[in-house]
């Protein structure tokens, strides 16, 4: 039977748990959303109709209402099994009711997540947003090339893949995980082309990622290099090789776009 893309990213976070010791905490909460992600996809997949709605858009009372137990059975988990600054955030926001969540979900679905409780949402609004994505007809008209061509939000990941004798980029959506094709040698945060601005740093214990920094807006984006090792799971990749964003950070960059985990 084919492997759905959450029972990919589940799999291969069970599998970096063991080589990975210093992301095993990360990595464990995560297993805990992305197995919550994929009840809610399923779920979403049949309760909502089936029409290809436009993402430039507020979320309708109808799509609050069906998220809107979903994040609170979501803050009952974070709760139980997220770290403790989360974990005391909960209590926080279930206890400013239900028309305090519902506008924590129609804000985030409009806005890039920006504080814990933004990401919160997120986790909520991620299945939906690919499920939209899925349905879509054609690939939008690509407007930015550094934005998700679906829902216009910036990439939270990069690609490498195998291309002749070298290897083809392209960028993951860090909301809808929708992935397009991007130029090697150019900025995704200000279209900057020059190489020797365009700094690229790797670490022995992550071998399979690359940490692409501009010294001229000072942003930087993690790629994964598929053509090392074709098992790898972008977004899960990503989030296990945490300890490179504070490498970076360190370094005076700015990550592009935080991952759910708000790393």
């Amino acid at each position: 039977m084919p492997v759905s893309a959450w029972q990919r990213r589940i799999r291969r976070a069970q599998g970096l748990l063991g080589e990975h010791a210093c992301a095993a905490e990360i990595l464990g909460f995560y297993l805990h959303v992305a197995k919550f992600q994929e009840s809610l996809y399923g779920r979403l997949e049949t309760a909502l109709p089936s029409g290809q709605p436009s993402f430039d858009r507020e979320l309708d009372a109808g799509e609050i209402s069906e998220l809107l137990p979903s994040l609170e059975a979501f803050l009952g988990l974070v709760k139980a099994k997220g770290p403790t600054p989360l974990a005391e955030l909960t209590d926080a926001l279930g206890g400013r009711g239900r028309d305090f969540l519902a506008q924590l979900l129609a804000t985030a679905w409009i806005t890039p997540a920006s504080d814990a409780a933004g990401f919160l949402a997120l986790a909520c609004l991620q299945p939906y947003a690919e499920l939209l994505r899925s349905r879509a007809k054609a690939v939008p008209a690509q407007l930015s090339y550094a934005l998700c061509p679906f829902c216009r939000r910036k990439p939270g990941v990069g690609v490498l893949r195998q291309l002749g004798d070298g290897g083809a980029k392209s960028l993951v959506c860090s909301f809808c995980s929708a992935e397009w094709e991007f130029r090697r040698i150019v900025c995704p945060g200000c279209g900057e082309e020059q190489e020797r601005r365009l700094a690229v740093f790797t670490a022995s214990e992550f071998d399979l990622m690359r940490v692409e920094c501009c010294d001229t807006c000072k942003t930087y984006l993690k790629t994964v290099d598929l053509t090392k090792d074709g098992r790898a799971e972008p977004v899960v990749d990503e989030i296990a090789s945490a300890s490179l964003d504070l490498w970076a950070r360190e370094r005076g960059y700015v990550k592009l776009q935080d991952n759910l985990m708000g790393l």
